[in-house]
């Protein structure tokens, strides 16, 4: 999935050591939020301090994320994971790349797209239904 806006907000990195592997890992959260009408917010991270650092994130850049959602249990209660694997740098403005969550409703209908015929003596009606 795919998810075009502007970083606002980068939250400290977090760090710590596997208990199965004894590896250290590190991930920072970030929160971008896209230019709709209505703007939507949504908080990512990016793991490992490889990607971190190539990803190179910063406050006010406009990026298309690509990410992963997953959910995993802890004590009976669920939870939500978005993990970033792709990150590209977007010029203000751009609007050729994805700019909401497959699924959600379009932030802006074309202008050439016509309302579509009732079917009753080839009269147009301007409701969707």
């Amino acid at each position: 999935m795919d998810f075009q806006g502007k970083i606002i907000a980068v939250l400290p990195p977090r760090e710590g050591v596997a208990k199965s592997t004894n590896n250290p890992w590190k991930v920072q959260s970030y929160v971008i939020e896209n230019h709709d009408q209505f703007p939507r917010k949504m908080c990512f991270d990016v793991f490992g301090e490889d990607k971190i650092s190539q990803f190179n994130i910063q406050m006010g850049e406009e990026l298309s994320v690509s990410f992963d959602v997953d959910a995993h249990q802890w004590q009976d209660r669920w939870f939500n994971s978005i993990r970033a694997w792709k990150v590209d740098r977007v010029a203000p403005g751009d609007s050729s790349a994805i700019n909401d969550i497959p699924g959600s409703a379009p932030s802006a209908i074309p202008s050439s797209v016509p309302f579509a015929e009732d079917g009753n003596n080839g009269s147009t009606d301007d409701l969707p239904f």
